[in-house]
């Protein structure tokens, strides 16, 4: 796998991840919408810990700015 992520898009996914979960433990969003929210939360953090989105790859993006 190659790199597209750059230090910024990863932060901003941390961020939101960490926001979801904390919407979650302090019970501001319940049942599936918290389910799915969470789904999403746990798959930006691994995107963001390896470097690599597969989504960016179908879209022909790359924010990392080393080659």
């Amino acid at each position: 796998m190659k790199k597209n992520m750059g230090a910024l898009d990863k932060s901003l996914r941390v961020l939101l991840a960490i926001l979801i979960a904390m919407l979650y433990y302090l019970d501001v969003i319940q049942g599936t919408l918290a389910y799915i929210l969470m789904a999403f939360a746990i798959i930006f953090l691994i995107t963001s810990f390896v470097s690599f989105c597969p989504l960016y790859t179908i879209l022909g993006i790359n924010t990392c700015r080393r080659k």
